[in-house]
């Protein structure tokens, strides 16, 4: 079982300051935690297949496709501030 020093160790780790009451709460909570584990480690899962994921994924984005860009003419159209061949954007950095 988690005694108060293991939870005192830990709370400091995480930069949190405990009451009493909420040292016990968490001392019980880690205790659950922990025999969770326990038992997950029991598990006999030399037989499994290790994975990244529980079910398959598939990719829902459509495959690229090279396709003509917009004539820069068209493109600079829709600018509020253009500045030859380029986009005037507003800053965000400061020097």
């Amino acid at each position: 079982m988690i005694d108060d020093r293991t939870v005192e160790h830990v709370a400091r780790l995480a930069r949190l300051a405990l009451s009493d009451e909420e040292r016990a709460r968490m001392r019980e909570q880690l205790g659950r935690i922990l025999t969770y584990i326990d038992a997950l480690r029991a598990l006999p899962v030399d037989d499994v297949e290790p994975t990244t994921h529980v079910v398959p994924l598939v990719n829902v984005m459509r495959e690229d496709v090279v396709e003509p860009s917009l004539p820069r003419e068209a493109m600079m159209a829709n600018a509020p501030d253009p500045r030859g061949e380029f986009f005037r954007v507003p800053r965000i950095l400061e020097d």
